[in-house]
Parts: C-alpha cells; sequence; structure tokens
C-alpha cells in the first residue's frame, strides 16, 4: 500500500451530515459544531471562509475546500459581515441568542438557508465524530485547503449535489459513500500538489522514500537509525542528515508518532486489546503504549477509545 493510500482508506462516513445552503447577502455562519472533518463545496456563487489560522480566503463556484476542525470557523457573504447564525455541535443551528432555527430555515430535503434563490448555494457534508477519519490523514492536512475549479472533480460534486435532496431508500448511505469519495479526490489531488506534507514529497527521494516506506510498513520492527541506514543503505549519519532536512524531523520521531497514531486508529477501529495493539505498532507491552500514548495524546487509550476524550496530539 502506498503512503496516499494507507491516509485515504480512513474515511468512512457513517451517517454523515450533508446539506445544500440556499443563501441571499448578507449572510454570516459561525461554525463551531466541533466536525473533525468538513467538506465545502461551493455549487453556485461563491463564500468567504475565515479560520483563526490565516486570511479569509474566497471560494467559488466550482470550488472545494476541506476543514480540519475541530476549532471553529465563519464562513460568510463577505469578511466584514458580523456572525448571524451559529451551527452547534449535533448541527444545532440557533441565531446568537440561542434561539432555534432547524425549522425555520429548512427548504426541503436536506435544503436550508434565508432564500431558495439566493445567489449562493454550497453543499457541506461533515464528518460527524473523529473515528469516521484516520487521525493520520488530519495530522496530515492543514487548518483548511481549497482545490480551486478544473482541479476538483466535477462530476462526484454534481451527484453528491443531485443525491443531497433526494429522499429515498438507504439514501444516507448513497450520501456517506458520494461523501467518502469527493473527499478522497479533492485530497489526491490535493497530495500531488507543492502545499502537501514535507514528508510525502520526500517519497520521491531514493534514500528517504526507502526509509519511509521501511518505518511505515513495518512499524513494529525494532527500528534504530543504525538497522534503518543499513537497510536503506547509507550512512547512519547520512539518512539522518537527509531525513531530517526532507521530512523535517528526525527518523526516531516520525516512527514515534506514526505508531501513536497507528495505534489511535486502531483503538477506536478494531476490539484488539491494547497488548495486542501494542505489540502490533512496536511497543513491547500494553504499559508501554499507554504511557506513550498518554505522553503523546494526552489521554489514555482506554479513554480514547471509549470516546470520553478526543486524542489530539500536543503538536496539532
Amino acid at each position: 500500500m502506498d503512503a496516499l493510500a494507507a491516509l485515504l482508506e480512513g474515511p468512512r462516513a457513517r451517517g454523515a451530515f450533508v446539506l445544500r445552503s440556499m443563501l441571499r447577502p448578507p449572510w454570516s455562519l459561525r461554525i463551531r459544531d466541533e466536525s473533525p472533518l468538513t467538506l465545502v463545496a461551493v455549487v453556485r456563487g461563491w463564500a468567504w471562509v475565515l479560520t483563526a489560522d490565516g486570511e479569509p480566503r474566497r471560494i467559488a463556484s466550482g470550488d472545494v475546500a476541506v476543514l480540519r476542525g475541530p476549532r471553529p470557523y465563519t464562513v460568510a457573504d463577505d469578511p466584514a459581515t458580523e456572525p448571524q447564525i451559529l451551527i452547534n455541535p449535533g448541527q444545532v443551528t440557533t441565531t446568537l441568542d440561542g434561539e432555534v432555527l432547524c425549522e425555520t430555515m429548512s427548504l426541503g430535503v436536506r435544503q436550508w438557508g434565508n432564500d431558495p434563490d439566493g445567489e449562493t448555494v454550497l453543499v457541506t457534508g461533515s464528518y460527524e465524530y473523529v473515528g469516521a477519519v484516520s487521525r493520520r490523514l488530519l495530522r496530515a492536512l492543514p487548518p483548511m485547503l481549497v482545490l480551486p475549479r478544473g482541479r476538483s472533480d466535477d462530476r462526484l460534486l454534481d451527484l453528491l449535489t443531485d443525491e443531497t435532496i433526494k429522499d429515498l431508500p438507504a439514501q444516507g448511505v448513497v450520501l456517506d459513500r458520494l461523501l467518502d469519495l469527493l473527499l478522497i479526490s479533492t485530497l489526491r489531488t490535493w497530495f500531488s500538489g507543492a502545499e502537501a506534507p514535507p514528508w510525502y514529497h520526500a517519497y520521491g527521494d531514493p534514500l528517504v522514500g526507502k526509509a519511509l516506506r521501511l518505518l511505515q510498513h513495518n512499524p513494529a520492527h525494532p527500528w534504530t537509525v543504525a538497522a534503518l541506514a543499513q537497510e536503506a543503505g547509507a550512512s547512519r549519519a547520512a539518512l539522518a542528515r537527509r531525513f531530517t532536512e526532507l521530512v523535517g524531523e528526525p527518523p526516531m520521531a516520525f516512527l514515534t508518532e506514526w505508531r501513536l497514531d497507528l495505534a489511535a486508529d486502531l483503538l477506536q477501529g478494531t476490539e484488539d486489546t491494547v497488548e495486542a495493539i501494542a505489540r502490533r505498532v512496536g511497543y513491547g507491552s500494553a504499559f508501554a503504549l499507554s504511557t506513550a500514548f498518554k505522553r503523546h495524546f494526552g489521554v489514555s487509550p482506554r479513554e480514547h477509545r471509549t470516546g470520553g476524550a478526543p486524542a489530539v496530539s500536543s503538536a496539532s
């Protein structure tokens, strides 16, 4: 399995929130639903997206934006428009004073907004809980990425847009799969560009690419820098220097994060014991994994598995 496939096999929407919004200016939505990952596609018109991590970004017809949660952000007709509506956890929509608007602004099956003929039409798909998305994928993404018109797959966007307002048997399953496909298509294109994380482009380097594959395909192996260098066909110093230069961190630091991200996914995606998962990702015991997991994420494997607290790296 290649590096991108290992990341993109994670998204599995199950009962995802999918909605078509029709909006007439002025409008501004403050999104604080805490969804781990949201896709926003502009079907008609335009929108501005404002996050805490960067300048406002304008997205127009045909553009697809992917936003990594759980931090709040704003989608509006103009950066200067003050938020009028809050999107809260569970996709509960309210005014700033707390008045519930879910029914008031309903325009039909999975349709919502302030004007059915509004200048802007958005299709939004939100993954409602972090277990539906690979934690490794979330760590690889910026707070927001935008794929402009012409680079996104219009066929998938058209299908999702058309299916959003249907009310047929198994419609939720259809929407889940279409959302997955559009997300995967969007991210596959984005990863091929210059903004992808350094380690992804490092796969093209003969030395570092081989080392990365060895680490990712065999996380349970008792790797050392010396052993990795021997397998990759380089000196220890040369591998350590080149790896750090291209990936942005030393080989063993990369391996530690990879092992813990794998463990986080396995804890929520399987029923394996913590002991079995520990050995599968390269830790000698459940205690060793639990110690490293809590130090890295701030919660224990058990808390992460039961959903009592999210596992978020201090480096995220």
